[in-house]
């Protein structure tokens, strides 16, 4: 479904919003203090600084805020060099979540985002709609519930967005979603659409084996970890990318 894009000017700055998703968006909604006046907030950790979830017109949501990692953080913090509306964080992410959803592919759905400018730099917000019941797949690995048929589900929907050119600027296994609907992909904060090509690919999924052994998934070694689950993983993977 293609994204009714719309931006308003805001105070200090701009926002654009789905108007599919809400026909009116205004700054109160990227404010948590004001959905907690109004008994629709509650936060849930995770992410740099933790994320709130609200209950707004346009259903649940995540409402995110941007904020540097790194060294950089402790001098940055929540701000980011301007150079354009268009270049924006949250302008360009709410944008690929807009092509994400028209293809068909599972991500969250894009809501609205909020860029407000500081002199030279900007700070961000970003809503989209809340994927429920779902966990990740570093606590289905924690919980250990990683096995070769959940790796094979991971394979399938990466190689889904990989084959329609859909680069995971961060591909861990913190931004694969399971819920009874399926398997998603969150997170898409420097992400971008490219021409599918295999160096980029490779590189994603390299990534994303490096978080699953950080976080313990060669338990039994990493020999192991490859005969079974990457493997079935890779293979499935591969099998999509090809269709």
């Amino acid at each position: 479904m293609m994204m009714q894009e719309q931006v308003r000017e805001d105070a200090g700055g701009a926002i654009l919003f789905d108007a599919a998703a809400s026909p009116q968006v205004d700054g109160n909604w990227f404010a948590p203090a004001y959905w907690s006046e109004r008994g629709a907030l509650r936060t849930q950790a995770g992410g740099r600084g933790g994320i709130a979830i609200v209950d707004t017109p346009a259903g649940e949501c995540v409402l995110k805020h941007y904020r540097r990692g790194g060294m950089v953080a402790a001098l940055m913090g929540d701000r980011y060099l301007w150079s354009g509306r268009d270049r924006t964080r949250g302008f360009q992410e709410l944008r690929l979540l807009g092509v994400i959803a028209e293809l068909g592919l599972p991500g969250p759905r894009p809501v609205a985002t909020r860029y407000i400018r500081h002199g030279l730099f900007y700070s961000a917000d970003l809503l989209t709609g809340r994927i429920q019941d779902a966990s990740t797949l570093a606590e289905y690995l924690a919980q250990g519930r990683l096995d070769d048929t959940l790796a094979v589900a991971v394979g399938d929907v990466i190689a889904r967005f990989h084959r329609a050119g859909i680069w995971h600027a961060d591909l861990n296994a913190h931004n694969v979603l399971i819920a009874d609907t399926g398997l998603y992909l969150i997170d898409f904060d420097r992400g971008e659409r490219r021409t599918p090509e295999r160096a980029w690919q490779q590189a994603n999924l390299q990534r994303l084996r490096r978080s699953l052994l950080k976080l313990g998934a060669a338990g039994q070694g990493e020999a192991a970890f490859d005969a079974t689950i990457w493997t079935s993983l890779i293979e499935r993977y591969e099998r999509t990318l090809t269709l």
